[in-house]
């Protein structure tokens, strides 16, 4: 599954990665990565940090993403999320908040 979503990434989710792929950000992400049985948009394992894109049906599944985000928090897996709508019109704010994590 994390191979198929990756081929068919969101407009948001391939203009981000062109940020945060090859250390861009000082840590390595990778993108649609596998945690047991989640598959996270961009995780830093080296800082556990994931960084989750929503786009419209995250507001239909927010009971799911509650879950999810409590069993990742149980494994110290810091969560940041961002709507699609935020990486298009305000690249440069992402940015700045994912490196604040980041230091």
């Amino acid at each position: 599954k994390a191979r198929y979503l990756r081929h068919e990434e969101t407009k948001a989710g391939k203009t981000l990665w062109k940020e945060l792929r090859n250390r861009k950000l000082r840590v390595k992400f990778r993108r649609q990565h596998p945690v047991e049985k989640f598959i996270l948009d961009f995780y830093a394992p080296e800082i556990n940090l994931a960084i989750e894109l929503d786009g419209s049906p995250h507001k239909e599944n927010k009971d799911y993403d509650k879950l999810r985000t409590e069993y990742l928090n149980s494994k110290e897996i810091k969560i940041i999320r961002f709507w699609n709508s935020e990486i298009e019109n305000n690249l440069e704010e992402v940015i700045r908040k994912i490196k604040n994590e980041i230091d």
